[in-house]
């Protein structure tokens, strides 16, 4: 079989392999993108991904230059308004971050998982020079000095002068760069789920503190006439496993309940999903003629709309690198920048969403009251307030 010559070899069609290609592919590179599984792009097809990512406003500019922010817009609901709720304390705790503090726009966007597949899956078939193969994974790779030889599942190989691992936490290219990681598990899991609700969501997403994890409602827009949000209920294992399998009305009974009633009864309105809930951290980000992004590279608890984000920043670092310096695309002095460049703020970004990870478990009425009197703190500080929000955008 004939070996095929390409620029990148993407590992990985979810989110941000699927980005990564039409990434590439817009900025004139030949891609070609492989993943064992081919994308669900219908929202009630078996498989599908119903969580949502939430864009924030850093990636826009790099969702357009890669000719995707066109397609998202129109089905993209803003975010706002970022509020903090303490029920765990009597009376709620409630704190507002507001974008308009610090800019015109809002901090971002939300978008369905299943449906940023379909747009993006849509924006791969325009670009001639990206050639998609769901259904065919990467197996294996040879590194020589000036390419790597990938084979993949189907048997067929391609000589590649960048191999880029977006192949998720339990990454086949990390494994094959003999790439270690370092993971923490907190013994919890998240459900996520959508929800319609009496009350107008206003753009605003609401992280709920009790104890076990947060409770987050993000905007979505309306489904059948009534507002309707996505769900992220963080919690431990084996409670998140009961509430899995609960018959829809008391699940529903016990999600009003952690929602301190907020929106008005929730309704539920697709199916429950769930994952366990890590942080974890590769190592090293790069290898010969290797480099990891996103989950490949860390992962962190669903907090502050961090992971997906972070992993356009490695996109974006890697294709900056790219375009500057194409002659020695996929050399070492290129990788020794993209990981000089992004390991030191993911290590810093982990350790901050652990932290707040580990303060949002704490159930002790002692712990609560601290956690209560520092959203009470942080918030009455302005300078402070201000700093925060721009370091959850990535401004700094």
């Amino acid at each position: 079989m004939k070996r095929k010559n390409t620029d990148i070899c993407v590992a990985g069609g979810g989110v941000a392999g699927l980005t990564a290609a039409a990434a590439f592919g817009a900025a004139g590179f030949d891609v070609t993108i492989v993943d064992p599984t081919p994308p669900v792009t219908s929202r009630d097809a078996d498989g599908s991904d119903l969580r949502t990512t939430a864009f924030l406003q850093p990636a826009r500019a790099f969702l357009d230059a890669a000719g995707l922010w066109d397609r998202l817009a129109p089905y993209a609901a803003p975010l706002q308004i970022m509020r903090i709720v303490d029920a765990a304390v009597t009376p709620h705790i409630t704190r507002d971050f507001d974008a308009a503090d610090i800019s015109e726009s809002p901090f971002g966007w939300n978008l369905p998982n299943w449906l940023l597949r379909r747009e993006m899956v849509a924006r791969l078939d325009e670009l001639p020079n990206v050639d998609f193969r769901p259904g065919t994974g990467f197996s294996r790779m040879l590194v020589r000095t000036d390419e790597a030889i990938v084979t993949l599942s189907d048997g067929s190989q391609l000589a590649a002068k960048l191999v880029i691992g977006a192949d998720g936490r339990a990454s086949q290219v990390r494994q094959a760069a003999g790439i270690e990681v370092k993971t923490i598990r907190y013994g919890q899991r998240a459900l996520t789920f959508a929800v319609t609700h009496d009350a107008p969501h206003d753009n605003v997403s609401t992280e709920i503190h009790q104890s076990g994890g947060p409770f987050t409602l993000v905007p979505l827009p309306d489904h059948d006439g009534k507002p309707c949000s996505a769900v992220v209920w963080m919690d431990k294992g084996a409670a998140v496993q009961n509430l899995g399998d609960m018959p829809q009305d008391a699940f529903e009974t016990a999600a009003n309940q952690r929602s301190a009633f907020l929106y008005g009864p929730l309704k539920l309105v697709s199916r429950r999903t769930s994952w366990p809930i890590i942080s974890q951290i590769a190592d090293r980000l790069t290898g010969p003629r290797t480099a990891l992004i996103a989950e490949a590279a860390h992962v962190m608890p669903p907090i502050g709309a961090q992971g997906l984000n972070m992993s356009l920043k490695d996109l974006a670092c890697l294709l900056d690198l790219a375009k500057n310096t194409p002659d020695a695309l996929g050399g070492q002095r290129m990788l020794d920048s993209y990981a000089r460049s992004r390991h030191p703020d993911i290590q810093l970004r982990i350790a901050g969403i652990d932290a707040l990870n580990r303060a949002s478990i704490a159930g002790g009425t002692m712990a609560q009251e601290l956690r209560a009197k520092g959203i009470q703190m942080l918030y009455g500080l302005a300078p402070v307030r201000r700093t925060l929000m721009e370091l959850g955008l990535g401004a700094r």
